[in-house]
């Protein structure tokens, strides 16, 4: 508010305070001397009914715009903000609606900073409102991007605004120069804290289980309890509950905490929230737990400094490794680049850039976005498209395809990514004991094509790595895929040819008459016992459907050998990215013609950045509004771990194929990196129906509703979809750079092609959706 404050005079209209033995209405006002903010505060007679309350709301309102206006002073309020003279109003709920809707404002805001219907006690008018609030609104806000998704489509111009942070405010905290407070000050080390409102967001029984299962901690609540009955909050020795604090007294709190809780409960309250707290709790540096809130794992999950956990046992690991890394101040360098791009009076110029743009009725868009990698141009300097190409994301079907617009076609580029950092799922980082993990599971790089390899060459350094998985089965662990090893070990037997070997398998196997489905590939090939040791709960847990329900193509891709092979694949170039996949990814978009914009929903972007052509490698039906319906994916969670041992097992991989194991497999990262260090990290892999899109689920009728997006894809002029998520297909890294080099020369590497512009014009160059493409290029 203090940023607005500069530009124009600002009355801050607050919820009405019920005063009993008060016979007529009156405003309370005062003055921040700080920023010039009026604040006014009605004060209502007790009991009133509701149309009563609004009248005398509205009275007290027009009689404060009435006396501002005979001063000839430009207006704000919560009700209205304005600049030259001009009057904007404000809503941060669409209660206010119903004694400020008459206002001739020449701009209105809604700022939704929540999904407030969501909460427990939500006034019953308040969908009612926000309906009508949404048809007044010329702009619409929100408080991050899972609400953004949620409202985008209710109106022409939404905005995503995550939450920034005063970083000076909150920094004091890091240096121990501040007082402890009081009723702090007595308290044991270990401090795990949480400051906010205290109410059905909060997850009470894991902050219980935790209190229980770490007694020589002590856990810090700090905030006011609300709607919900103090009888019914957990009560243990470690457990303290400091009551409500201002704003000024937050980073004196912080500064005596060793880590930072978010402890948030997952249900409909939380579901769009976006905490503030998580760039304070970093401004403060203090390091991160955090319940898998579903903005928080977006902007902050590949984060070193932050941890996000579920249930009890993880939550407990990633307090444990936040403790471990608060004494390396290593991990805060990430952190404040992070924060770099977050703060307040940047958000507030980016919107008061839409307002003024509103109100002079240009209607120009200003960039809105997370920090950037690359400088990107502001609005007010682009002449005409800023940019020739955007590529909306940047994992390897975008960043080849950026990479090659720009360096070799001469393009220029946008690359845009809702997820803060480049490379996609194949994304690697530091853990908090130092260790290069694969953030979203372990990527193995293989190939047969010559051209892809040396592609990517380009970028990188290898580490030779052949790959080796091992499945758990009882107590022994065999080779996967299965090999005469493999089959030795399970029966006893010396089978030492591949004749033998082959001989064998054909007296398990069973035939079938038509193999169409996962289940009839593997037991026409081995048999119906070695299919449910190893192929049926894992297939189960994988895809939430038994493998009869599945295509051939998903244990097609797992082969049966006769010989003693122990490599998962056996394609001719097998290597890992000698300093990972992230920095690889870095050199490929290190080019003067790309800018990158991270943290930053597409939609957004395109709206804000003009450009000539759009290359899309997101999901296709969320291109289209999921027109026809959602495509289904299966999803992953992981959970990682770092252990106080050099090693945990003999490869990489262990599969766990047992149903009643939960999870899947676990990566051991030492193996793929060949780093050296007394500790190892691990992640394990649990499927599960919603979260990120990793694999189309490959069924007959999944096929048939991608077609109709097909169907539009191809009537799409000016856009290109090149990609695993855009084409709806299960592609290894290989098959995507290979698709995507095989695009990028159908489409723009011709010299007599100009890019085709977005719109649909009878005379725009087609779209190309690149079926079959990634066959032909690997």
């Amino acid at each position: 508010m203090t940023r607005f404050a500069r530009s124009m005079a600002v009355l801050f209209w607050e919820e009405p305070r019920l005063i009993a033995g008060l016979h007529q209405p009156r405003l309370d006002r005062r003055t921040c001397p700080l920023s010039g903010v009026e604040v006014a505060t009605p004060e209502l007679p007790a009991g009133l009914d509701d149309p009563s309350a609004c009248a005398m709301l509205r009275d007290l309102l027009d009689a404060a715009l009435t006396e501002r206006g005979a001063a000839d002073e430009p207006l704000t309020t919560q009700g209205p903000l304005t600049t030259r003279g001009s009057l904007t109003t404000w809503y941060y709920t669409p209660m206010m609606l119903p004694f400020s809707a008459h206002l001739a404002a020449d701009c209105v805001v809604y700022d939704c900073m929540d999904e407030l219907a969501n909460f427990r006690f939500a006034p019953p008018l308040l969908l009612e409102n926000e309906a009508r609030l949404f048809d007044l609104a010329d702009l619409v806000f929100t408080g991050g991007y899972s609400l953004y998704e949620a409202k985008r489509n209710r109106h022409p111009k939404v905005y995503p605004f995550p939450s920034s942070v005063d970083r000076a405010h909150f920094a004091v905290a890091r240096d121990g120069a501040v007082a402890e407070p009081s009723d702090q000050a007595g308290l044991p080390r270990p401090r795990l804290g949480f400051y906010g409102v205290i109410d059905e967001r909060i997850d009470l029984d894991l902050l219980a289980a935790l209190a229980d299962a770490r007694p020589d901690w002590s856990l810090v609540m700090v905030g006011p309890v609300v709607k919900i009955s103090p009888e019914d909050l957990p009560q243990r020795p470690n457990l303290h509950y400091l009551g409500g604090k201002d704003y000024a007294e937050l980073p004196a709190y912080l500064a005596g905490w060793d880590v930072a809780l978010m402890p948030f409960a997952i249900n409909e309250s939380t579901r769009f929230i976006s905490p503030t707290k998580t760039p304070e709790y970093l401004a403060a540096g203090r390091p991160v737990v955090s319940t898998p809130v579903t903005d928080v794992v977006r902007h902050y999950g590949g984060m070193t400094g932050v941890w996000i956990a579920g249930a009890l046992d993880g939550f407990v690991r990633g307090c444990e490794a936040a403790l471990a890394i608060r004494a390396t101040p290593d991990w805060l360098a990430e952190a404040d680049r992070f924060l770099a791009g977050t703060q307040w009076d940047d958000t507030a110029g980016r919107m008061l850039g839409l307002i003024e743009d509103e109100l002079s009725r240009e209607h120009a868009v200003h960039p809105i976005g997370a920090p950037t990698v690359w400088p990107v141009p502001p609005r007010s300097t682009l002449q005409g498209p800023a940019y020739d190409v955007m590529v909306v994301g940047a994992g390897f079907a975008g960043a080849v395809m950026a990479e090659r617009l720009a360096s070799q076609a001469g393009k220029r580029v946008l690359v845009v990514d809702r997820r803060p950092h480049v490379a996609g799922n194949a994304y690697d980082c530091r853990d908090a004991a130092g260790l290069l993990i694969h953030q979203y599971g372990p990527h193995i790089f293989h190939t047969n094509s010559a051209d892809v390899f040396d592609y990517l060459s380009r970028f990188t350094e290898w580490r030779p790595y052949e790959h080796r998985v091992l499945a758990s089965v009882g107590d022994r662990l065999v080779p996967i895929p299965i090999n005469r090893t493999t089959i030795n070990a399970l029966y006893g037997l010396s089978l030492d040819t591949d004749e033998a070997a082959a001989a064998f398998l054909a007296s398990r196997a069973e035939p079938v008459s038509v193999v169409r489905t996962s289940e009839d590939v593997v037991i026409s090939a081995v048999g119906r016992e070695l299919y449910e040791t190893f192929f049926r709960g894992y297939t189960r847990k994988q895809w939430g459907l038994d493998p009869s329900e599945l295509d051939k193509s998903v244990t097609s891709r797992v082969p049966t050998r006769t010989n003693t092979d122990p490599r998962y694949f056996s394609d001719k170039f097998q290597a890992m990215p000698a300093e990972g996949y992230t920095r690889m990814f870095e050199r490929m978009l290190d080019h003067p013609n790309i800018d990158l914009l991270l943290g930053t929903d597409y939609a957004e972007a395109r709206a804000a950045y003009p450009h000539r052509h759009l290359v899309f490698t997101g999901p296709i039906d969320e291109y289209f509004g999921h027109r026809y319906g959602k495509l289904p994916y299966r999803s992953l969670r992981f959970e990682h771990e770092t252990l106080a041992q050099e090693w945990l097992q003999p490869v990489a991989v262990v599969n766990y194929p047992d149903e009643a194991v939960p999870y899947t497999r676990i990566t051991e990262y030492k193996h793929l990196t060949g780093e050296p260090h007394p500790r190892t990290s691990i992640t394990r892999e649990y499927p599960q129906a919603e979260g990120d899109p990793y694999y189309p689920v490959p069924r007959e009728e999944n096929q048939a509703l991608f077609k109709r997006y097909e169907a539009l894809a191809r009537e799409e002029s000016g856009v290109t979809f090149v990609g695993r998520l855009a084409t709806y297909r299960y592609y290894n890294m290989d098959q995507i750079v290979g698709q995507a080099l095989a695009t990028f020369r159908k489409t723009f590497a011709a010299p007599d092609r100009a890019v085709a512009p977005v719109g649909r014009t009878p005379s725009a160059t087609a779209v190309t959706t690149t079926k079959g493409v990634a066959a032909s290029a690997a």
